[in-house]
């Protein structure tokens, strides 16, 4: 049986060092976007941090995904 997606990110961030600093990137990513989507006004400097901030963020997402496909396929092999 292969284990789900959400079952191997749980045993990623239990035991994997590489997946735990995805996962702390990716939430302080969140909070920096958080934080400015709060701001009444947002200057060009902010437009441009925002869009980067975002790239960033999706950026570890698919690093993250992409070590779950990996985990799951090993696991599958097994």
């Amino acid at each position: 049986m292969t284990a789900s997606p959400q079952e191997v990110r749980e045993l990623l961030l239990a035991r994997d060092a590489d997946f735990q600093r995805l996962v702390q990137e990716h939430s302080q990513y969140e909070v920096q976007l958080d934080r400015l989507s709060k701001q009444t006004y947002l200057n060009s400097e902010d437009l441009l941090l925002e869009i980067e901030l975002k790239k960033r963020k999706l950026r570890v997402k698919d690093e993250m995904e992409m070590l779950v496909a990996r985990h799951r396929h090993e696991l599958s092999r097994r």
